[in-house]
């Protein structure tokens, strides 16, 4: 009788926790997008700005003040050593991001960022020359094929938020392996990350934003009626971001890998869903096919990956691996790219 509520108190905790993780998550995501769309306030790097400066007082309170999470010391060397590498790439991807929201919808971002497992397999492959398992490589083919054909189907295309989107892939996947040697022998949680990582990033941001964006955002102020409730908004928006990290730790604690990834994956489609709902952007059949392909895709690669993942250390590799070097299993982790 114990055993059964406790299990049933396991799986309420799973559910909650992936329904709060994807509120969180769309909410940014929508927020955004209205801010650039409804708002007209086209000036990503200034809203990433926002983003970075919330999460760093969020995560300073939460640590310093609640202390809700202890705080993981970094010796000062390698706060500048290796946090501040990770920092500037991850300040590029929150940026990519927003750049992308601003020019293409959230349906076809959405879909584009799924391309990441196969940007990180390739680049691990071409620049570290990692090796890896042959069915990992037949479950990018659908992800690409997804991909493609989303693309060539999208009645709202956009080059440049396109190519945002597509380097923005490539920076979330750089971030993630140089995670694997920069913070080597730190275990950081979602909200230690961005109690470290947040302070770099506007720094590194915040004269950029300024010398681009900054009399853009003056005129803005002038014109733009609303002011008050605008900047209300605004700023909701870097708290729902700083949100969305205490959420991912949540989840993360609450759920194994496979419904992780299965919960990702749904994720985008919730999302795309309430993206179309809101701003009717025209999704054609053939994209609507192309966006399903690429998430099953992305929902076989996580499959493929965590049976990898089972195997014992002994298992045969495939014929076209040496078996004098190990099989690295990819390091795409959906619990990173979330972040702010």
């Amino acid at each position: 009788m114990m055993e059964e509520k406790l299990w049933q108190w396991s799986v309420f905790r799973s559910l909650l926790a992936i329904i709060q993780w994807w509120g969180f998550n769309v909410t940014v995501i929508i927020m955004n997008k209205w801010i650039f769309q409804k708002l007209d306030f086209k000036f990503p790097l200034s809203v990433s700005c926002v983003h970075f400066i919330c999460s760093a007082i969020g995560a300073y309170l939460m640590i310093k003040v609640l202390k809700l999470k202890p705080l993981i010391a970094v010796d000062p060397e390698d706060r500048w050593r290796r946090i501040f590498p990770m920092s500037f790439v991850f300040c590029i991807n929150i940026v990519l991001g927003n750049v992308s929201l601003r020019y293409i919808p959230v349906s076809f971002m959405q879909t584009i960022k799924s391309f990441t497992p196969a940007t990180t397999v390739i680049l691990q492959w071409l620049v570290w020359r990692k090796y890896f398992d042959l069915r990992i490589w037949f479950s990018l083919v659908p992800i690409v094929g997804g991909i493609l054909l989303t693309s060539v189907t999208e009645l709202s295309f956009n080059m440049f938020g396109f190519c945002a989107a597509l380097f923005g892939c490539l920076a979330t996947s750089t971030k993630t392996i140089l995670a694997e040697s920069l913070l080597h022998g730190y275990k950081f949680d979602s909200i230690n990350t961005v109690y470290y990582m947040a302070p770099f990033a506007t720094m590194i941001l915040a004269i950029p934003a300024m010398l681009l964006e900054g009399n853009g955002v003056l005129e803005w102020l002038h014109t733009h009626q609303s002011v008050c409730s605008s900047l209300i908004i605004i700023f909701s928006s870097g708290v729902m971001a700083f949100c969305l990290n205490f959420s991912i730790f949540y989840v993360i604690h609450s759920t194994t890998a496979v419904t992780f990834n299965v919960a990702g994956n749904l994720k985008v489609a919730v999302a795309v869903l309430v993206s179309w709902l809101i701003f009717r952007n025209p999704i054609s059949g053939l994209n609507a096919v192309g966006c399903a392909i690429t998430l099953v895709g992305c929902t076989f690669y996580g499959y493929v990956r965590h049976m990898l993942s089972q195997q014992p250390s002994g298992t045969p590799q495939t014929p076209r691996t040496p078996r004098n070097r190990i099989e690295l299993l990819p390091l795409v982790n959906d619990k990173i790219d979330d972040k702010v």
